[in-house]
């Protein structure tokens, strides 16, 4: 009971640090920031997919945050390549 209430509220608070996010990735300016904001969304959101995999006590939802781990990174990477030499492969 005490850990339904517990992945509930730690939900609720990933969420609320994803829209957060999404609004400093809307105001920011600099190309910086938005990609710091983009990897702090893809971080809540691997947290978010773990909790559920914690609610629903399976192993699936595991793997699927270990993928969208390993994108996000990628993604970041190419996006901060892309900012700096203006192309991602040369």
């Amino acid at each position: 009971m005490i850990l339904t209430y517990a992945l509930t509220f730690a939900a609720a608070c990933f969420g609320l640090g994803l829209l957060m996010n999404l609004w400093f990735l809307v105001r920011a300016g600099n190309p910086g920031d938005k990609i710091l904001a983009l990897d702090t969304m893809v971080v809540n959101v691997i947290a978010l997919i773990v909790l559920y995999g914690i609610a629903f006590g399976t192993g699936v939802f595991f793997e699927a945050a270990m993928l969208f781990a390993m994108m996000g990174f990628i993604s970041t990477v190419a996006y901060c390549r892309y900012i700096l030499r203006g192309n991602i492969i040369e």
